[in-house]
């Protein structure tokens, strides 16, 4: 059993207490911090948790509190980690880790010199679809990754600070890009070096100072391409799609719409139907288990089973870092208008790796370019010759 303090009592905080009080049915809620005195009694009444404050450091120096998790605003995370690390309490907060990889960078190595447990809540890269998609990928079944692609867009988050350009740290890049970075990453590949991107960003919509809009490339050492889009201004409810491509495969997934169950109401008796949608009469897409399609079922599970027995869960502190530094690039490049490398201070990952070739063998004279069977029942060959450079075709039965 974990006993819990929970930083922050809103819409993340109670999706968080949903599934750590609802999945392993053994962990616990001890104490809960808020800002506010009446979130703070709100959430203890509704999650039954004994011990309520509005002071950040009681919360987390509980004595009965094993762990602590930040849902907290972005601009409150480096507070609340040093907090856990002046009091040796292991920790696992929300994306992004920080605002920007300095901030990041400094909750790494602070993490890491208190010696305590940190865990990084990317809760896209535990989804059912994303592990059943990533083992094919991890066994070879795409062959080498070409391009991995992803998309998060809906019409805005829930609370006034993400709109705050100054406690958020960004718009739309930060808020919805690290989902979509880290879920390309782990596609092409953590231990692949990010190398540089190239990132477009706008504020179209909102009256607000930071980006409302945005799409990204960005290149791998091995020559592998990563691309993102994000949005704040997407009509529709929550659209989360992966895409990922490689030599011998493809894998397309819808996380959140058109999932295959459809419902349609005049709105009579109507209420919550899934997290953003827009409207509650129609046709509408309701998502059958939110906790476990979001991921944040699997997620908890990997953080406790790996604190319990002292593993690293598969996101930490350091892939938080990564992001934010990949992140880091982006915004610099959706200013110059230019490819901006990643700084990259702290890499554990592979060094000078090089580009894969993309030569496959037909025999010792020739490359093939592409292999189809026609509707007329022959095999047709695109063949390159290696010498000349001749690309001609051929058939056989």
């Amino acid at each position: 059993m974990q006993r819990i303090a929970m930083l922050g009592s809103g819409f993340i905080g109670r999706f968080y207490a949903d599934s750590l009080q609802g999945y392993r049915n053994k962990d616990k809620i001890v104490s809960i911090f808020s800002r506010r005195e009446e979130s703070v009694k709100k959430f203890a009444a509704d999650y039954k948790v004994a011990h309520t404050t509005t002071n950040m450091e009681e919360a987390i120096a509980h004595p009965d509190v094993d762990i602590v998790c930040i849902s907290l605003p972005n601009n409150l995370h480096e507070e609340a980690v040093m907090l856990c690390c002046k009091h040796k309490k292991a920790v696992m907060t929300t994306k992004p880790l920080g605002r920007n990889a300095a901030e990041a960078k400094r909750m790494l190595e602070a993490v890491e010199s208190a010696g305590i447990f940190n865990g990084y809540l990317e809760d896209l890269v535990y989804t059912p679809k994303f592990l059943k998609a990533y083992e094919s990928v991890k066994n070879g079944a795409l062959g080498r990754i070409l391009w991995a692609k992803s998309r998060e867009t809906h019409p805005g988050p829930h609370s006034d600070w993400f709109w705050d350009i100054e406690q958020a740290g960004g718009g739309c890049i930060l808020d919805l890009g690290c989902h979509c970075v880290e879920i390309t990453r782990t596609y092409i590949g953590k231990d692949i070096k990010p190398v540089e991107v190239m990132c477009w960003a706008d504020t179209q919509v909102k009256p607000i100072d930071a980006e409302d809009h945005s799409i990204a490339l960005i290149k791998y050492e091995n020559g592998a391409i990563a691309q993102f889009e994000v949005s704040w201004t997407f009509r529709g409810g929550l659209d989360l799609r992966d895409e990922v491509m490689g030599t011998e495969g493809t894998i397309w997934s819808n996380n959140f719409m058109r999932t295959g169950l459809e419902m349609f109401t005049t709105g009579k008796g109507a209420d919550y139907v899934s997290e953003k949608a827009e409207s509650n009469t129609g046709w509408l897409f309701p998502v059958g288990d939110e906790l476990n399609e979001l991921g944040y079922n699997h997620m908890f599970m990997d953080m406790f089973n790996s604190l319990e027995q002292g593993n690293q869960p598969k996101e930490s502190f350091y892939d938080g870092y990564i992001v934010n530094a990949i992140l880091d690039a982006c915004y610099k490049s959706a200013k110059s208008k230019l490819w901006e490398p990643v700084q990259l201070d702290i890499w554990r990952g592979k060094e000078g790796v090089s580009k894969d070739s993309h030569l496959i063998e037909y025999d010792a004279d020739h490359y093939l370019v592409k292999e189809e069977m026609t509707h007329y029942g022959l095999k047709k060959l695109i063949l390159k010759n290696k010498q000349t450079g001749k690309i001609f075709e051929k058939e056989e039965k």
